[in-house]
C-alpha cells in the first residue's frame, strides 16, 4: 500500500501512539545524539510543524513545549493554496532542528500537502553543509491513505502514520520508521515485552493486525477505482449543493488549480446567520456528518479553516461531508434534501 518493506513497519494501537512514538522519538534522539557536543548542550531540540496538524500531533509538541523540553515553529497554510509553503519550512530550519512533522493531506480540507518536495529541499540543506545533523522527516498519512496512491519512497520521509479505519480497516495503526540509506532511530515509549522488536512492547492483537493487511491490500490493489468514484460523487454533490442553495453555499476546500485535494472531501459553509454548522447539523434526521475535525466534538469554528483564510462567520457554518467507495448519487440527493429542510427549518420558512 505505501511501497515498504515489512520490517519497516511497527504496529500500534492508532495514530495518535504513532505520532506520539515520532515526538519522543525526536526529542530521545536529540540527547543521545547531539546533546553530548559542544553547543547542543545549551540547546532543546527544535521541530518544525505546521499550523494545521491533528492534535495527536500539535498537541504533544505543545506539552513538550510546556515541559521545556523542546521547542517547536509553526509554519502557516497559504490562503491561496490551502498548502504550506516548502519554503517557509526550509527557512524554519535551525541548527538545533531535529523533526520535521507536516500531514500529508489535511483532514478538513482535503488538501494535500507538497511532502515529496518538502523533504527533498531538507535532505538537499543538510548536503549543502548548511546543517551538521540529520533532520528527521514525519508525515501523518491517516487521511491520504485510501484516497490517493502514497509510496514512501516518493516522499522519502523517515516515518509515516497509518490509521486503519480511515480506510474501512480496524481501528488500529502502525508506523513506517524507514530503513532506506540510514535507519531511522525509533526509541520506546513502553517497556515490557518484546513484541514489535520491542520498540512498541505489548500483546499484539492478531485479529486486528490481519484486518489492517486486508485492509491495506484492498487499497493497494483498488485505491485508483475507489479515487475515480468518490471523485464523480464529490463533485456532484457539489453541483446538488449549488443547484438547492443557489449562491449561498461557499466551498472551503477549494483552492489554486495548482493544489491537489482528496476525492472524498467537501467542506463547505451554507451562509446566513441561522445556518451554524452545528446546528444544521442538530436539524438533519439522515445526514451523519462533521462541521471539523471528526474526533473534535468542542469546536464552534475549525482553527484549520481561519488558517487558510475562511472568515470567522463563514467558518462557522462548516459541514464537512465525505462521501466514500459506496456512496451513491442517491444518497446524495437524499443528504442535500436533508440539508435543505434543515436549513429551511432554521430559517423559519
Amino acid at each position: 500500500m505505501i511501497g515498504s518493506l515489512s520490517q519497516e513497519i511497527i504496529f500500534t494501537s492508532g495514530g495518535t501512539e504513532a505520532n506520539n512514538l515520532v515526538m519522543h522519538t525526536a526529542v530521545k534522539h536529540f540527547g543521545k545524539t547531539y546533546g553530548s557536543t559542544e553547543g547542543a548542550r545549551q540547546q532543546l531540540p527544535h521541530v518544525v510543524s505546521s499550523v494545521m496538524e491533528h492534535d495527536s500531533v500539535k498537541l504533544p509538541l505543545q506539552h513538550l513545549v510546556a515541559e521545556s523540553c523542546a521547542e517547536v515553529t509553526y509554519v502557516p497554510v497559504s490562503k491561496v493554496t490551502g498548502q504550506v509553503s516548502v519554503a517557509d519550512v526550509v527557512n524554519a530550519v535551525r541548527p538545533n532542528t531535529i523533526l520535521v512533522t507536516v500531514m500529508l493531506a489535511n483532514n478538513e480540507t482535503g488538501a494535500v500537502q507538497p511532502i515529496g518536495e518538502m523533504t527533498e529541499r531538507i535532505r538537499r540543506l543538510r548536503r549543502s553543509g548548511h546543517e551538521t545533523q540529520r533532520i528527521l522527516v514525519h508525515t501523518d498519512a491517516a487521511q491520504a491513505l485510501g484516497k490517493m496512491r502514497v509510496n514512501v519512497q516518493d516522499l522519502q520521509v523517515d516515518y509515516l502514520t497509518i490509521v486503519g479505519h480511515k480506510f474501512y480497516g480496524p481501528r488500529n495503526g502502525a508506523l513506517y520508521v524507514s530503513s532506506a540509506d540510514v535507519q531511522a532511530p525509533l526509541y520506546p515509549m513502553l517497556f515490557g515485552g518484546g513484541q514489535e522488536r520491542a520498540l512498541r512492547p505489548g500483546t499484539e492483537s492478531t485479529a486486528l493486525i490481519a484486518g489492517l493487511g486486508t485492509a491495506s491490500q484492498l487499497v493497494a490493489d483498488n485505491v485508483d477505482k475507489y479515487a475515480v468514484h468518490m471523485h464523480e460523487v464529490r463533485d456532484y454533490l457539489k453541483r446538488r449543493l449549488q443547484e438547492t442553495f443557489p449562491g449561498r453555499v461557499h466551498f472551503n476546500s477549494e483552492f489554486a488549480a495548482e493544489t491537489d485535494v482528496l476525492p472524498n472531501t467537501c467542506n463547505v459553509s451554507l451562509l446566513g446567520k441561522e445556518l451554524s454548522g452545528r446546528r444544521v447539523l442538530s436539524g438533519c434526521r439522515k445526514l451523519q456528518a462533521s462541521i471539523g475535525a471528526a474526533c473534535h466534538s468542542h469546536a464552534e469554528v475549525s482553527a484549520v479553516l481561519l488558517s487558510c483564510g475562511v472568515p470567522p462567520d463563514v467558518a462557522r457554518n462548516a459541514l464537512r461531508l465525505s462521501v466514500g467507495r459506496e456512496t451513491t448519487r442517491r444518497d446524495v440527493d437524499v443528504v442535500v434534501e436533508d440539508l435543505r429542510q434543515a436549513a429551511a427549518t432554521l430559517q423559519g420558512s
